[in-house]
């Protein structure tokens, strides 16, 4: 289905027929002021719907309203649920981005790529936490969303390369990593802003703990 795009006004008009007249009074709006633009409409309108998401979802959390999206790109909220059944389906293309973050992190040979992972991970978690929310909320829906299978075999492809070359705790395990990010998440919730949750972050989980073993204490006016 093809969506609707700006058009410009002529210089000259004619005079419109009956039957225009009809048809726009039926529309509620010119006849002449929208044309269809076809595919390249769907391509921009996508591109500012991603846009506009990715924008609401770091300043308003994972349940700001689609009518907010919509607006935010300019577009009316039937263009958005013609490209995206759900919030879900939006938010998984937009964090898909965060995954090739990722991916290109787990990827590094280095013996301490591990530690920026981890780094990422909560950089990505402070600036985003809605990227977290919607990971819970595919869980909770039991959709076909490949998120956490991705997120394992990274965090199992990095882990095992530190250990191997002796950064990191032998004693870690991919469900005390994903555990400490759920710990992370939970301070970046309720932290009052980014500022505060990053420091309680670098302080209290500078690395994922194996479970059992203590947070790190906060440094008073650290």
């Amino acid at each position: 289905m093809s969506e609707i795009g700006s058009g410009t006004l002529g210089a000259t008009r004619t005079p419109a027929r009956a039957s225009d007249q009809t048809s726009r009074r039926a529309s509620g709006r010119p006849a002449s002021a929208r044309t269809n633009r076809g595919p390249a409409a769907a391509a921009e309108n996508r591109r500012a719907i991603l846009a506009a998401a990715r924008r609401l979802f770091a300043e308003r959390g994972f349940e700001v309203p689609l009518s907010a999206i919509a607006r935010e790109a300019g577009i009316g909220q039937g263009v958005l649920y013609r490209h995206f059944r759900s919030r879900l389906d939006l938010a998984i293309e937009v964090f898909d981005d965060n995954f090739l973050e990722l991916e290109a992190a787990a990827a590094d040979p280095a013996p301490d790529a591990f530690d920026g992972l981890w780094r990422l991970l909560l950089a990505q978690t402070v600036r985003e936490a809605a990227f977290v929310e919607m990971a819970v909320e595919a869980q909770r829906l039991e959709v076909t969303y490949d998120g956490d299978a991705r997120l394992a075999a990274l965090v199992t492809l990095a882990l095992g390369r530190a250990q191997a070359a002796g950064t990191a705790d032998p004693a870690l395990t991919l469900e005390d990593v994903l555990v400490s990010w759920r710990m992370a998440f939970g301070i970046v919730a309720t932290a009052p802003n980014p500022a505060e949750a990053e420091r309680l972050l670098a302080q209290r989980l500078p690395r994922p703990i194996p479970l059992g073993q203590p947070l790190a204490p906060v440094t008073p006016g650290g």
